[in-house]
Parts: C-alpha cells; sequence; structure tokens
C-alpha cells in the first residue's frame, strides 16, 4: 500500500511540474509578441467612420429637431 501512495505522489508531482512549465511557456511566449499597432488603412478608416458618426449627429439637430418644433399654419408665407 505505501508504494501505490509514492508512486501516485510521484505522478501527481510529474503533472503539475509539466502543467507548470506549461504555464511558464505561454508567459514568455505573450511576453515576446509585439503588441498590436494598426495600419494606416486602418487607422484611416476608423477615423472616417467617427467623422461620418459626428457629422451624421449634427446634422441630425440641425434638420430634424427645427421640423418637429415648427408650427403648422398652413401657409409658407412669414
Amino acid at each position: 500500500m505505501n508504494n501505490w501512495h509514492t508512486e501516485y505522489m510521484a505522478e501527481y508531482r510529474r503533472q503539475q511540474i509539466l502543467e507548470d512549465v506549461e504555464h511558464i511557456r505561454l508567459e514568455n511566449s505573450t511576453r515576446s509578441v509585439h503588441p498590436y499597432r494598426p495600419s494606416l488603412f486602418t487607422r484611416t478608416m476608423y477615423n472616417l467612420a467617427n467623422w461620418m458618426i459626428h457629422t451624421g449627429k449634427e446634422l441630425r439637430k440641425r434638420y430634424e429637431i427645427p421640423a418637429v418644433n415648427c408650427n403648422k399654419t398652413g401657409s409658407f408665407a412669414h
């Protein structure tokens, strides 16, 4: 019975060491990877999309809100 326990503990410890080695290997591989830097095209498209969203919001403020607030008198003359 004592031998079985010793073998079991040795196998358990071997598995733990293999897991630790794998964990260390993954940590080291992630350190060597360069951070994500978007290309010129990606940055340009991102900025263009944000500009279009901003412009669209400004156009909605300019044209939709006054149309809702205007009084309809039936005449176009002021």
